[in-house]
């Protein structure tokens, strides 16, 4: 069994910054992309940033240059490093992988249960 958990949500003042973190445990053959989502209320969940196994990452417009992500292969972890938060940022945020179970099976993507952030003004 796959799980992803989150951390590092909290409540914090425009201008702030925080960091986020995402540990994927379980019988793992390997991670390829993994990503971090928001979905605010009353909108749909939209991608925020994602990183290769290979490093390569992806970010959307609206966080660029002011969110990293970044990821620990040898520790199946990714990070979202939050700095400039705006209170538009205020959203659950998902972790997301997407990896394979065996070295020839399919790939899979699994989530986390989501971790609250909070920008107050």
């Amino acid at each position: 069994q796959v799980q992803l958990v989150e951390s590092g949500g909290d409540s914090v003042q425009a201008g702030g910054s925080l960091r986020l973190s995402c540990v994927a445990s379980g019988s793992i053959f390997s991670i390829n992309a993994m990503g971090w989502y928001r979905q605010a209320p009353g909108k749909q969940r939209e991608l925020v940033a994602s990183v290769t196994s290979g490093g390569s990452t992806n970010c959307a417009d609206s966080v660029k240059g002011r969110f990293t992500i970044s990821r620990d292969n040898a520790k199946n972890t990714v990070f979202l490093q939050m700095n400039t938060l705006k209170p538009e940022d205020t959203a659950v945020y998902y972790c997301n992988a997407e990896l394979s179970l065996t070295s020839d099976g399919p790939r899979f993507r699994y989530w986390g249960q989501g971790t609250q952030v909070t920008v107050f003004s």
